[in-house]
């Protein structure tokens, strides 16, 4: 099902409901520009988002985009790190649950 081509039909989402997409396209744009946090570190905290949420389309759009940013494979691998330790956090934090 994955497929980066899939992301052609964006425009097609746009057509359908503009003033949304329109307005997803800014805030996007906004979130993304330098600020408190870097592009760079911004890109890598998109990637271990996409990681954990698991988009496959989120992880290559960001990893390219945190590269173009100037972030290297070791930070790219380390960002990819700190969200797998995150998502397997929370499993032995819910544990206690069961416990």
């Amino acid at each position: 099902m994955y497929d980066m081509k899939n992301l052609t039909k964006l425009k097609t989402l746009g057509k359908l409901v503009p003033n949304a997409f329109k307005a997803f396209l800014a805030f996007d744009k906004a979130v993304f520009q330098d600020g408190a946090i870097s592009v760079k570190d911004k890109e890598l905290i998109a990637v271990a988002v996409a990681v954990t949420t698991q988009c496959p389309y989120c992880i290559e759009d960001h990893a390219e985009r945190a590269r173009k940013a100037g972030a290297s494979d070791e930070e790219l691998a380390e960002a990819t790190m700190v969200a797998a330790a995150m998502r397997a956090g929370g499993g032995v934090a819910h544990a206690t649950h069961v416990v």
